[in-house]
């Protein structure tokens, strides 16, 4: 499978289209280029690692497959903000990172976890509401530079699930895992896919 169809696979995974930010993202990615206005600076305590291991873990456990975890997401998410987004997504998502420490997620129980997930998965639905505004907003105003310095990034919780899902299905671990994987495709013919079969990726 190229990296193309499984973006496309992540987005329908998340229920619509990858967002903006992310698109910009995987293209400069993609592109192995530098660009203004892509700081370097973006860097994490140990403390956050730690929980964006645990989190992403938490969206993509390690079942009969491999977890987020085992096919390295975690580093994949902090070298994606590093590397390929901009500041608001750096503030919002460390924003994020702020709020689960001042809650002590590493210390709560698994229950306790979920519980404030839940809640953050909540809460990101009107924190979207207000960034598609937002983005509206700097698309007409006259002081879209203003703004643009003043604005928030994507909210954490769609980062997170975005970069989690986009780092586990374009991994080959992750692909594996999902896919059947086909390197000499044979012909082309109708077939009628058995229970819990998986998708064929050529």
């Amino acid at each position: 499978m190229n990296r193309r169809t499984a973006i496309t696979h992540v987005a329908t995974m998340l229920g619509g289209v990858l967002s903006a930010p992310t698109l910009l993202a995987m293209s400069r990615r993609e592109g192995h280029t530098t660009s203004e206005g892509f700081p370097m600076e973006f860097n994490l305590t140990e403390s956050q690692k730690m929980i964006v291991e645990e989190v992403a873990e938490m969206i993509i456990p390690k079942t009969a497959t491999p977890g987020a975890k085992d096919v390295g997401v975690p580093t994949f998410i902090v070298m994606m903000l590093q590397d390929c987004y901009k500041t608001p997504e750096h503030k919002s998502f460390v924003e994020g990172l702020l709020y689960l420490e001042n809650k002590q997620f590493l210390n709560l129980s698994a229950e306790q976890k979920m519980a404030v997930l839940k809640q953050v998965e909540i809460d990101s639905v009107e924190e979207m509401k207000a960034y598609q505004i937002q983005q509206t907003k700097m698309g007409d105003n006259e002081d879209r530079e203003q703004m643009a310095a003043q604005a928030k990034g994507l909210p954490f919780w769609r980062l997170m699930k975005e970069l989690t899902m986009l780092g586990y299905f374009t991994s080959e671990q992750g692909m594996k895992s999902s896919f059947e994987y086909v390197p000499i495709p044979g012909k082309l013919e109708m077939i009628k896919m058995k229970p819990n079969q998986k998708s064929f990726a050529y």
